[in-house]
């Protein structure tokens, strides 16, 4: 008995499952989203350009960009490892600096030039009365008249000796005094003229060797001048060189000849070349200094002042674009370049490869000419945030 309801039972519960998956698969059907198409095949897919975001302009006045130094730079083609950059200062090449004393020990009697003026080589500075220069002019006049002396003693005893009248000795005697009264008249005449002795004989001219322009005067009218004391100081303003601090393994990598670029505080670049390495290092920071020579104009530049230099060495493979790091602002999560225009700035989204000694590599965004905010940078970011806040 149990066996027949166990097998009469199966087809009653193979029936309620049945129509159970039946109600269950309809349910799904009327719930279930739209079947997606097959996904293409990587060749089938029509790849479109993603629409590029308009660069944001940033209207800048000139004059703000002064006022805020904010420097601004041509890009360059070159390898970001071939570059050094290095501490410098603005110096006077020799030759061009000239430190003034006087020629004798006196009262400064006259002041023709003050600090700041320009002079002309062999211009008189100021004046001292001494009187070690009326010494100067009598031992001159004393050995002009000995010369005179000597002078006409010869000739005498030359007329005798050609008559017959003396002997040989006492005319060349004779030659042998006026030799040396030549001599002494020389040596005074020399002295004056080294001393600077005024017209009159009783000063000294303080007189500049070189054009340039005065950088440095301690001089008081009726003040004690002696010969040790440095009246004044003269540079030539259009004759700089550029000294910059490197490490002994970097100059090893500087030669004369390459190529190097001068940072002023104004953020404006100048033009330069390696002009020698010193071949040992000196200081307590244990550097070699390495002498630049530049080669545009000058005259921005003040001798003792600090800039930065970016050597440029040779050998090294242009494998895209440098700029100075500085140039180089996180703007909306992406590295960008503020790309200067006729109306302001545009925003340029770049792609960075290497940063070294303070220059990025810009690998893709830009063309190569375009000229880009260096130095302070940071301050047009800063204006393009308060621009879009006044929009909000």
């Amino acid at each position: 008995m149990n066996d027949l309801q166990k097998k009469s039972g199966w087809p009653l519960i193979a029936g309620t499952a049945l129509f159970a998956a039946g109600i269950g698969f309809g349910v799904a059907k009327l719930v279930a989203p739209p079947q997606q198409p097959a996904e293409a095949l990587p060749e089938q897919i029509e790849r479109k350009p993603v629409p590029r975001k308009e660069a944001v302009a940033l209207k800048i006045p000139a004059e703000y960009l002064k006022i805020a130094g904010i420097g601004v730079e041509q890009l360059q083609v070159g390898s970001v490892a071939a570059e050094i950059l290095a501490p410098a200062t603005v110096a006077a090449p020799p030759g061009s600096e000239a430190v003034i004393v006087a020629r004798a020990n006196g009262v400064l009697s006259r002041i023709n030039k003050r600090l700041g003026d320009t002079v002309k080589a062999g211009e008189t500075l100021a004046t001292v009365e001494s009187m070690q220069a009326a010494s100067m002019v009598s031992d001159t006049r004393v050995a002009a008249a000995r010369l005179d002396a000597a002078r006409r003693a010869y000739e005498r005893e030359r007329s005798l000796f050609d008559q017959g009248v003396t002997p040989r000795q006492d005319m060349e005697s004779a030659k042998a005094v006026l030799d040396v009264a030549s001599a002494e008249a020389s040596r005074a005449n020399s002295v004056a003229h080294a001393a600077r002795v005024t017209g009159d004989g009783q000063a000294i001219a303080v007189v500049s060797p070189i054009a340039g322009r005065i950088t440095a005067q301690s001089t008081v009218l009726g003040g004690s001048v002696t010969t040790d004391v440095e009246l004044f100081r003269v540079a030539d303003t259009k004759n700089v060189q550029i000294e910059a601090s490197v490490t002994a393994e970097d100059s090893r990598r500087v030669a004369p000849g390459d190529e190097a670029s001068i940072t002023t505080r104004s953020g404006t670049p100048l033009q330069a070349r390696v002009h020698a390495v010193t071949p040992t290092v000196t200081g307590g920071a244990r550097t070699a200094t390495v002498v630049l020579l530049p080669q545009g104009d000058v005259e921005g530049l003040v001798v003792g002042e600090g800039v930065q230099a970016r050597l440029h060495l040779k050998g090294g493979e242009n494998n895209g674009f440098k700029v100075s790091e500085d140039a180089v602002q996180r703007i909306e999560g992406r590295d960008s370049l503020f790309v200067l225009e006729e109306d302001g700035f545009r925003i340029v989204p770049v792609l960075v490869g290497v940063r070294s000694n303070g220059v990025a590599q810009i690998i893709s965004g830009v063309k190569g000419n375009e000229r880009v905010a260096t130095r302070n940078a940071f301050l047009l970011k800063a204006e393009m945030r308060k621009a879009a806040g006044d929009d909000e």
